[in-house]
């Protein structure tokens, strides 16, 4: 999987337009935003500490690690829990639903999924948790047991290290279960059937899955001058043809920030997942689509972003990961098509997109989609497969 400008994730340096602020939304129709309802919340500060050279300690720093390790090495280091603690949009929006729905979390027992740092679980022990019980299979979970202690929390938090679908639990049932699931499309690392699993295991009756909605959208880009440096570079390299790596290139769908005003057409909402209710089997789907041109103009890419939604709050409360709301390290997800489709206001791009775990790797995503163009200067129909990984 491809990330634009080197690959760096981290939401420092995003900008753009901000429809979103300290996590509390209301849904806009437009283009699946969001809409700023301003909350003061004050904000937390967390001591850092060093830690002895333990061989855990090492293990996490240690420079051995590399792309091609397994999947939960890669939650190993401390780089990128740094990167998805700084995503404000992301940490603060979990702070607030918790502190300000402290009437879920009190008195309850509650299932962090994917613990990391520990940080969802040490908000609900502030927020009045009866007992959370933080399970995270990389080697993080040595050092969230260390925060857990640091911060005083160790009679309310225990640590669990190991996959959700291998360790037992104290307890029969939880209460709430909370996680910080989203990968990149939404579903990338397919983390979201873990979160599934915990909860056909362990959530009594009326229990409170958070989020409980995600919703994943699509829009269409003008970006020739991108394109042409990423995808049209293969033709002619010092003056040699290695076109057969742009097919390669083609089928790997770019992670990068997506200005706003590159957009050509509507956004239109592909798929709502209700994570109360759905199952396994949903995160693979077949949906069609129709964007409508804004404007005359190219398209040489489509986008796609998720918004985020905690239904179960006082208030409606989560975020978007949208090109006009405030950046994260999620940014969006660029596929480029094979063709330049030159399109006229009003005019319908339609087809559909194909979404399913990769049968080799199930944290891969395969992607198919289809497309049709019939305008007045433009007439195309094509099918074009892609591959996150």
């Amino acid at each position: 999987m491809g990330k634009r400008r080197g690959g760096n994730k981290s939401s420092a340096s995003c900008s753009g337009k901000s429809s979103y602020s300290n996590g509390f939304l209301v849904a806009d129709a437009t283009c699946g935003g969001v809409n700023d309802e301003v909350v003061d919340v004050a904000e937390e500060r967390t001591e850092s500490s060093n830690l002895e050279d333990s061989p855990e300690v090492k293990a996490l720093v240690g420079s051995d690690k590399t792309s091609a390790d397994y999947y939960f090495d890669s939650y190993s280091h401390f780089g990128i829990h740094e990167e998805m603690l700084k995503d404000v949009v992301r940490t603060k929006t979990y702070q607030n639903v918790i502190y300000q729905n402290a009437f879920i979390f009190r008195n309850k027992v509650v299932l962090d999924v994917g613990a990391g740092t520990g940080i969802l679980s040490l908000f609900c022990a502030k927020a009045g948790a009866k007992h959370v019980y933080a399970v995270e299979c990389s080697l993080m979970a040595d050092m969230a047991k260390e925060i857990v202690q640091a911060n005083g929390f160790s009679n309310v938090i225990t640590v669990l290290k190991g996959k959700i679908e291998e360790v037992d639990l104290p307890v029969t049932h939880v209460d709430v279960i909370i996680s910080e699931w989203m990968g990149y499309f939404l579903l990338f690392e397919n983390m979201l059937n873990t979160v599934l699993y915990a909860r056909d295991k362990w959530l009594i009756n009326d229990g409170i899955v958070l989020p409980d909605k995600t919703s994943l959208y699509l829009t269409a880009i003008e970006d020739a001058e991108y394109k042409e440096d990423k995808i049209e570079f293969w033709n002619n390299v010092y003056g040699f043809d290695m076109s057969c790596i742009k097919k390669q290139a083609m089928m790997e769908p770019l992670v990068d920030t997506v200005d706003q005003n590159q957009i050509v057409t509507n956004c239109l909402l592909l798929k709502t997942m209700d994570i109360s209710k759905m199952v396994a089997g949903d995160v693979s789907f077949t949906v069609p689509f129709k964007l409508v041109a804004e404007r005359n103009d190219f398209i040489h890419a489509l986008v796609a972003y998720f918004d985020v939604a905690f239904t179960r709050c006082h208030k409606l409360m989560g975020f978007s990961t949208g090109p006009r709301s405030k950046c994260t390290h999620w940014k969006q997800t660029v596929l480029y098509l094979e063709d330049v489709l030159t399109i006229c206001e009003g005019e319908a791009l339609v087809g559909s997109m194909s979404v399913e775990p990769n049968k080799k790797n199930h944290r891969d995503i395969d992607i198919m989609l289809k497309y049709s163009l019939n305008g007045r200067r433009c007439q195309v129909s094509n099918v074009q497969y892609y591959k996150m990984r």
